[in-house]
């Protein structure tokens, strides 16, 4: 599933071609997503606007128009987003195309369907959508050693759980989960309540600085995941634990142990992470 990470390499690359662009009509499947497929506020409120601009809320890709309407979009785990002349031949499992007033479209596929389409509209209350009850991004000032560790004040869950909690903080999965805590030297299975605000600190610049990293490098392919003009990123190049089992630590040359951690593979070096 694309990370934070992922999604910004997306959100920069869209940014670059979509502003000022107006929709000129929208096509849309009829396969069901996660969420059930809003054609009429796509036909209503998209449709005919101009994009504004592209943002990023999690791993959610915000489109606003100039109308105040923001197209929401979750990827899901096999979703993309590409930029296609509008006469390049249609996927099937194209879902969502919104063509543009320069013969490009924008393109939403997604084989295996769990990504989502929403549309906020301005005046009238959003309700639940899946933005609701995010925690703070990893970048902002808000996400700091102290807000963490009141958090997990007297709480029992292990932290690597605790760290892919969105409620906790934003666009952090399964593969950004583990390198981050490699790289502050933390053990996965370690009680949240028994952290230090030094070790909390660690959290905080690590996540940051592979973050960071892996934007930098595109973001992470490990299958399906390609940004806005159809490439690949190469950060799996770089990972130091993710899919390593069994393999020597790049620091200590103990092999990377691999264990289940809420229905997820944790992967880990079990000497460098205490």
């Amino acid at each position: 599933m694309p990370e934070l990470p992922e999604v910004e390499v997306i959100k920069r690359g869209l940014a670059l071609h979509l502003p000022g662009r107006k929709v000129t009509e929208i096509v849309t499947g009829n396969k069901k997503l996660r969420l059930p497929m809003p054609r009429k506020n796509l036909k209503e409120f998209i449709q005919g606007a101009q994009i504004q601009s592209v943002d990023r809320r999690a791993k959610f890709l915000l489109i606003t128009m100039d109308n105040g309407t923001i197209l929401i979009i979750h990827l899901g785990m096999t979703g993309r987003l590409v930029i296609s002349p509008a006469d390049s031949p249609r996927e099937k499992h194209d879902h969502l195309r919104l063509q543009l007033d320069n013969d490009m479209q924008l393109r939403f596929n997604d084989i295996r369907r769990f990504g989502s389409i929403q549309v906020m509209v301005p005046g009238k209350d959003p309700g639940n959508t899946m933005l609701s009850h995010i925690g703070p991004e990893p970048f902002g000032l808000e996400f700091n050693p102290r807000y963490l560790k009141k958090l997990a004040a007297e709480k029992n869950r292990p932290l690597k759980n605790f760290l892919m909690d969105s409620r906790v903080v934003a666009g952090i999965g399964n593969i950004y989960a583990c390198e981050i805590l490699f790289h502050a030297c933390l053990n996965p299975e370690k009680k949240v309540s028994s952290l230090t605000i030094r070790e909390w600190t660690k959290v905080v610049e690590s996540s940051r600085y592979v973050l960071q990293k892996a934007i930098d490098s595109g973001g992470t392919t490990i299958s399906d995941f390609v940004n806005e003009s159809g490439k690949s990123g190469y950060f799996q190049l770089e990972l130091q634990t993710y899919g390593r089992q069994g393999k020597p630590c790049n620091t200590c040359f103990s092999p990377i142990t691999r264990r289940t951690m809420a229905g997820r593979s944790t992967f880990f070096c079990s000497k460098c992470q205490k």
